[in-house]
């Protein structure tokens, strides 16, 4: 007669006196056999003492026998408490491991209902007589140790959560009793036990655990669920969707630096496929940062490596790798990206410029001249001409002083 505890510590297997004890083993079998201690905790720790479970409420005040929970016309069918045999001095507490029942009452009032504990040291005759033996461990005692240097709180009660997530009759030699209804299978967690729990078993507690490590747990796990959020509300294809590892951010420019400037910079780094500084979508000005493209991802960790803080037009340039996704996500909705595509390198722009001769792809971020307003494309061409060349002439000026400045071609890089 044994049985497989599966927790969340690991397994223990324990096998029972059914012959010196079976009204104690068939309670414990058919609560085994209903589901009955499903995510059970062990509510009562005590280290080198016992480890007490079984009590579906985990308060350690609820719980009840399989004969209170039979129908009332079954004959088998009483209160909520049954009388154990208490074995002693056949049966003890001399081993660690030892299985046994938790007596309640006292004198001829003692009876057990469903819950019950493991022995965690040897020779614990204090116990003898008064709890009720009826089983021992043959398999599982790493787990037993791992229970009982669980953290605690002044109650005994482990920090850190420590379940029965499921029990496996191996043997039951007993009929079931008439009215005993089985589920087909294991049901969920009660409102109760969900509101018991305290800490899940997939978080570590440590004393030594470094305040850096707790730290950069919680930017994940908050990474994580802004990332959900924004795909629920359709601003991300996927949750974990990456960005593109062959594009460079490049801030903290100067006003006059050109798309040009940047390409030339650059491009010693190997192949650009685009290289644009964003600007103001209605006066045309630089907004002093910019996207470049490059055609590897080699490529655009050597160029991220040698140029950030770099001056360029005598301002140190800010490089790092770009984390819009935008480009990804305009893929996506037009349907040229699919799932697995998301997850790898890819070119994030998405529109291709029908005024460049090369047939280069540009960021739709980027506003050229003839992307300015509608109140500058409905002037007159001859007016716009005009303005167009005032502008160009402004900023050769401006060029020009600066190169004075400096008297080198092209800008300075170091």
């Amino acid at each position: 007669m044994s049985v497989l505890f599966e927790t969340s510590l690991g397994d223990i297997v324990v096998d029972l006196e059914a012959e010196q004890c079976p009204k104690t083993c068939l309670n414990f079998l058919k609560l085994c056999k209903m589901y009955y201690y499903n995510f059970n905790s062990f509510f009562n720790v005590q280290q080198d003492f016992i480890a007490q479970t079984g009590d579906p409420t985990d308060l350690g005040t609820g719980g009840s026998s399989v004969f209170a929970l039979l129908p009332r016309g079954s004959p088998q069918h009483s209160s909520r408490y049954f009388t154990p045999e208490i074995r002693a001095p056949a049966l003890r507490h001399v081993a660690k491991g030892t299985l046994s029942m938790a007596v309640a009452g006292q004198g001829d009032s003692k009876g057990c209902a469903s819950q019950f504990f493991f022995t965690l040291a040897d020779n614990l005759s204090y116990l003898d007589g008064k709890q009720a033996v009826f089983g021992h461990t043959v398999e599982g005692f790493d787990t037993l140790d791992k229970i009982n240097q669980a953290l605690l709180d002044q109650k005994g009660r482990p920090l850190r959560d420590i379940r029965i997530r499921h029990v496996i009759v191996l043997d039951d030699p007993f009929d079931d009793p008439e009215g005993l209804v089985v589920p087909p299978a294991s049901p969920v967690p009660t409102a109760a036990q969900l509101a018991s729990l305290r800490v899940g078993d997939e978080e570590v507690l440590s004393d030594d655990e470094e305040t850096e490590a707790k730290e950069e747990a919680r930017r994940k796990r908050e990474a994580q669920a802004q990332a959900l959020t924004l795909e629920i509300v359709g601003d991300l294809p996927f949750a974990d969707v990456r960005p593109p590892e062959n594009i460079l951010f490049v801030c903290k420019l100067n006003a006059v630096t050109r798309s040009e400037d940047l390409e030339l910079i650059f491009s010693r780094f190997g192949t650009i496929l685009s290289c644009e500084v964003i600007k103001d979508k209605k006066t045309g000005d630089s907004l002093q940062y910019a996207f470049i493209e490059f055609d590897k991802q080699e490529e655009a960790e050597r160029a991220y490596f040698k140029m950030d803080n770099v001056l360029v037009d005598d301002r140190r340039i800010h490089v790092d790798f770009s984390q819009s996704v935008s480009g990804l996500h305009g893929q996506w909705l037009q349907g040229r990206t699919g799932p697995k595509q998301l997850t790898q390198k890819s070119r994030s722009r998405s529109i291709t410029s029908s005024n460049h001769a090369s047939g280069r792809t540009r960021n739709d971020m980027v506003f050229d001249f003839d992307d300015r307003p509608s109140k500058r494309r409905n002037e007159p061409s001859h007016d716009r001409r005009g303005r167009d060349d005032r502008d160009r002439r402004n900023y050769r000026d401006s060029r020009s002083q600066s190169s004075s400045r400096r008297s080198r071609s092209p800008p300075r890089r170091r």
